[in-house]
């Protein structure tokens, strides 16, 4: 199993220490994501810099992006590892090269973020070079990268903190097997709301499903069948819209059918005297349609909405 080390700024490590996420933006000030190989599930450690040195603790890789600053805080939050939108900014600005208000950042979402107390903390992890400035691939399996795992599985075999995760962090760290911590495997992570609605945007190509907008800053992940009932924030729950268009599904004034077709509801003509903006689209194809499987909206969540949201 690979995994990868990163070079890891410490104060956004004691913020987010002190704090319980289910998922963090691990930012960089270049757009270039840290690695092209990562899968989803990959564990993602955190190598601290000086003074410490040292690996503090790690996540669950599920995807990169790029997005302007303001967007990453606006998604993210204090998730970004800052308490407001000027100390997030006042941790990025002295990295970039050239001077922007808002700039493009690089995201590396992780999920299940987890800190080892500093007791315990990996010193001087094998093979690294002191020139590596963003971090490195290890192999579990091969010699300097078991032997760094092996420590990370210790923690969480004897560390009484242990009690304290989730099944899906255990099983993505250990193993069911005879030999003394296990083969480690990979999980799919569950996505937290933040990267749900960036990977919705990135899968949709920054464009609203049904009209094509690509202002980014009017796009939002719309959930199919609603989290807050027995929905989830898979990428297959979600479809990209117009904020206004967003609304108007939630409320069932348009809905999507199970072959990719747009219904809008009569009732924003009968209620509102108006609508032809939306009607244009009743019956039309969606505009886009993400390319991977997985991404593409599922049809029965759609259908269910289109059954028991929409007002036909």
């Amino acid at each position: 199993m690979k995994f990868w080390v990163g070079v890891t700024d410490n104060r956004w490590y004691e913020f987010l220490a002190q704090r319980d996420f289910d998922e963090v933006n691990f930012w960089q000030p270049s757009a270039k994501p840290l690695f092209v190989d990562g899968s989803s599930g990959m564990p993602f450690l955190f190598k601290l810099k000086r003074p410490h040195n040292h690996i503090a603790g790690g996540g669950f890789f599920l995807g990169t992006s790029t997005l302007p600053l303001s967007l990453a805080w606006e998604v993210f939050g204090q998730k970004n590892g800052a308490a407001s939108l000027e100390e997030f900014r006042s941790l990025i600005e002295p990295l970039m090269k050239t001077r922007n208000r808002d700039p493009e950042i690089g995201c590396t979402l992780l999920a299940n973020p987890f800190f080892i107390s500093a007791f315990d903390w990996i010193k001087d992890p094998p093979s690294w070079a002191g020139s590596i400035v963003r971090g490195k691939t290890y192999d579990s399996t091969a010699e300097d990268g078991s032997q760094i795992w092996a420590k990370v599985a210790h923690h969480f075999v004897h560390d009484a903190n242990a009690q304290a995760l989730n099944e899906e962090r255990m099983d993505a760290l250990l193993s069911q097997d005879d030999s003394k911590f296990g083969e480690p495997k990979l999980v799919k992570p569950r996505l937290g709301q933040s990267s749900f609605r960036v990977l919705v945007t990135d899968a949709y190509k920054r464009r609203c499903a049904m009209t094509g907008e690509s202002t980014l800053v009017v796009l939002e992940a719309a959930h199919i069948v609603p989290y807050s009932g027995v929905g989830t924030h898979d990428i297959s729950n979600g479809i990209l819209l117009r904020s206004d268009f967003h609304r108007l599904f939630d409320k069932g004034l348009v809905s999507i059918t199970a072959d990719y077709k747009i219904k809008v509801s009569p009732r924003i003509r009968e209620a509102w005297f108006n609508g032809k903006a939306y009607y244009r689209l009743d019956d039309q194809a969606l505009t886009v349609i993400p390319d991977a499987v997985h991404a593409k909206p599922d049809r029965d969540r759609l259908d269910w909405h289109f059954r028991n949201v929409f007002q036909g």
